[in-house]
Order: C-alpha cells, then structure tokens, then sequence
C-alpha cells in the first residue's frame, strides 16, 4: 500500500469535471518519485483514461490498495472504504447538518480524512485551494448574465457576446473575449441606460482577486466606496469605462454605536455590536460580485428586506445582478435562496413575493450561484491546484496512517489538515462530536 496514491472519479455534482491531479503532474511523480497512481475510471472528469494510462498511471475501479485517495468534492458515504485514508474538500469543519452524514460514515469506518481547505502556512494562509477559478469563472458568467438580463430588458449591449465560462476551451479563450469586449466599449460606448456602470467586489481573498483579475480585461476605473455620493453628484462620468470598487470590512459594517470608530479586532471578537452598512451603496451598484467569507454571527450584506425596499422605492433600480461566488444559502446575500448548476445557472428573485424564476426574465435582480465554479474552467482549474498540492504528495504517498496522530511522519501543513484519525476526530476538531450521531464502530474495525 506505501507509497500509492489514488485519483477518485468524482460523483458529488454531474457538472464536476475537476481532478486533483493533471497527467502531466502525476507523470511528474512517476518518473520522479516512483510514485504508484491509480485513477479510477470517469465518464466527466476532462482528463480522459487514455492521457493518464500514457504517462504511466494504472486504471482501475479498485483503490483498495492505494495508501491514500485524492478527491475534490465530498465523498458520498457509501463510497467510503474501511480503514483508509481520504484527502478531499470534506466541508465538514463548520459542522454543516449536510455533510454530518458523510462524517458519520468516515469515523465510524475507521477512515482517516485530511482537507485540503485546512492546509495552511504558519500564518494561516491557504495553501492548495481553488478560489481564484471560482473567480475567474464567476466573473465571467456573471457578465454573461448581464448581457441576457440587458437583452431581456430590450437594451443591445456588448456583453451579449460573452458565454458562460463553461463555454470556452480554456480560460485563455475566455479572456480573449472579455478583452475584445473592452475594446468595443472602448470604440462604441456602454449604453445609456448603464452609465455609469459599477461593479461592486466583497473579500479580499483568493475568490475577489480572480473575479477582479477579469473585470480588469475591460477599460476599468477603480473608485473608493465613500467617492460614490459625490461622483454621482457631479454626474460626470464616461459611457467608454466601467467603474470597479473593492469594498473592505469597513464599508461592509459600522459600530451599532455610532460615535466608536471601526474596529477590525472588535468586529471579529464582537460582530452582534455591528450593523450593516453595504446597503447604503446598493441603490449605485449595477452589479454585486460577492466573494466574502461570511458567518451567521455577522450581519448580512443585502437582506430579502432591504430588496422590497429598493424595488418598492425604484422599479427599476440600477442593480441587475449579483454573482454570489460564495453561494451560501440565505446568507451574506440572503436572496441566494438556492445554489445553481453550469446547465441552469441564474434565477431572479422576486422582492415582493420572495419567489425565484429560472432564467434572467422578471422582477428583482438576477442571481449567480454556481458552487462548483471552478469546474467550468476544468483543466486550468485542475491544473493550478495540482501545482500546488505537488509538493506534499511524497510525503502523503509514503505515510504510514496506522501510527498514532502524534507519530504521522507527515509535514506540519498536512498533520494539522487531519479532521479524523483511525476513526477518531482529532483534537482541534472535537467540537464535532456534537453534530455527529456516534455509534458502536463496526466489528473488526481497529
């Protein structure tokens, strides 16, 4: 079993064509390390059998001998094997009721299971992530989507030329086409109905830099949050440019007590004393692209409440759509009432009846929630998180997982990316236990 490594076939979402290796790179571990690949056979993934079996990988529905499984998204519980050990995206660590089956299964056959989400530097920095192609690709179909809701309002506009991310070969195409975009804005000029047009970013992580990496393909003109009263007041503004504003913490919540000044540590340490103040920008802001790591104990962004009000106010208020790249449900953005798919990606939420229409036609802005954005950009995807998860591959090819936790020969990244251990939460993460239903481990399993 040392020193093997499996390629799981991915069966969480249809759309999923994402691998967490690239031939080239598991050709790489093969010549250079000696390493044993197995991938299991997929009908989705973008790689085919063929590009792996001809760098040197074996082919086979039976991981059983691998020393660890690599995957991308959660794993269904029935597709676990007992006594073995999973590195994968588990979403598990916020104790979310959906995946507390999925852990339930892992602990209680004996699994040991590493998350590439808690892979981090000692500054708490991740490590091997996907955020930036959740970028790319929101932004992406999110100026896709505006052209249709544009088109659907009567307006011609050039970003009707613009297709869904899952649309071009690579994100090389995909770029090419939002540059030509620019350029025709820059010739012919947005129409008036837009000017000015203001893209609104929440977060400052890897998700808002992909997202601003390609609205910055157009001819932009970067603005501050507190220079839009005035900008609007003096009403000089171009048709041949976009407006972008990256909002920090500061213009997304303010002290409920109005004389305290901001205050990043308070506002973490304490964010029931804090209100929102995001939504004294909306009314300037033709689209939202909201790439914010939020929780429940923060206020929201844009409230189901404050959407009645704006459109009860204007019925025809400038903000058409909100690319929610987080897509939590009900949650920064609480109109993402559901996540959506490549094949059905945008729906409009109703302010007044709190409905939602699939498609860009009706009443209320149109939403983008895609939760698996990255993989309508697979290969590059692919290959951009295999880069940097190589390096630690050695070391998790030749672990012996049979050790206790305190004895893993692994490096400090990996160890602390361990969530279960032989069946067993590790001690950072027994917090769980609570949302876990823990039985009897199954005969034979120690």
């Amino acid at each position: 079993m040392v020193n093997s490594i499996g390629i799981r076939h991915e069966n969480k979402y249809p759309d999923e064509r994402r691998a967490p290796l690239t031939p080239k790179q598991v050709q790489t571990l093969i010549e250079q390390y000696n390493i044993e690949i197995i991938a299991e056979p997929s009908k989705n993934r973008v790689f085919t059998e063929r590009e792996y079996k001809q760098v040197g990988a074996k082919i086979s529905s039976d991981l059983s001998d691998c020393n660890i499984i690599l995957g991308v998204k959660e794993i269904p519980p029935d597709d676990f094997l007992a006594n073995h050990n999973y590195l994968f995206f588990s979403h598990t660590i916020g104790g979310h009721s959906s995946n507390m089956p999925m852990l339930k299964q892992a602990l209680d056959l004996n699994t040991t299971i590493l998350d590439y989400e808690l892979i981090k530097t000692d500054k708490g920095r991740r490590i091997v992530f996907f955020g930036r192609y959740a970028g790319f690709a929101g932004m992406i179909d999110s100026l896709w989507a505006m052209g249709q809701r544009l088109l659907w309002e009567g307006i011609d506009n050039p970003f009707k030329e613009i297709r869904q991310a899952c649309g071009y070969e690579n994100l090389d195409e995909a770029q090419a086409m939002i540059k030509r975009i620019g350029k025709q804005i820059q010739r012919e000029g947005l129409p008036n109905q837009l000017v000015p047009f203001i893209c609104a970013f929440t977060g400052q992580g890897n998700v808002s830099k992909g997202a601003q990496k390609i609205f910055n393909l157009l001819p932009i003109v970067k603005m501050h949050p507190d220079e839009l009263y005035g900008f609007f007041t003096k009403g000089k503004y171009s048709n041949g440019v976009l407006y972008s504003i990256e909002f920090r913490q500061n213009h997304l919540f303010e002290p409920k007590d109005a004389e305290q000044p901001f205050d990043w540590y308070r506002l973490h340490r304490h964010p029931d004393r804090f209100i929102n103040r995001f939504e004294k920008f909306v009314p300037y802001l033709t689209m939202i692209v909201n790439g914010i790591n939020w929780d429940t104990r923060f206020p929201r962004l844009v409230t189901k409440r404050y959407l009645k009000s704006l459109y009860q106010f204007n019925p025809n208020p400038r903000l058409r759509v909100i690319g929610d790249i987080t897509c939590d449900v009900e949650g920064s953005i609480e109109a993402t009432v559901r996540t959506t798919d490549s094949s059905n990606p945008v729906y409009v939420y109703n302010p007044f009846t709190e409905d939602i229409a699939d498609g860009c036609a009706g009443i209320g802005p149109v939403i983008m929630a895609i939760d698996i954005l990255p993989s309508e950009l697979p290969r590059d995807a692919s290959k951009g998180f295999g880069n940097a998860l190589l390096p630690f591959i050695p070391a998790l090819a030749k672990a012996d997982y049979n050790v206790a936790y305190e004895e893993l020969n692994l490096p400090p990244e990996l160890h602390k990316a361990i969530i279960v251990h032989r069946g067993e939460l590790t001690e950072r993460y027994k917090h769980l236990e609570s949302r876990v239903e823990l039985r009897d481990k199954p005969t034979g399993s120690d």
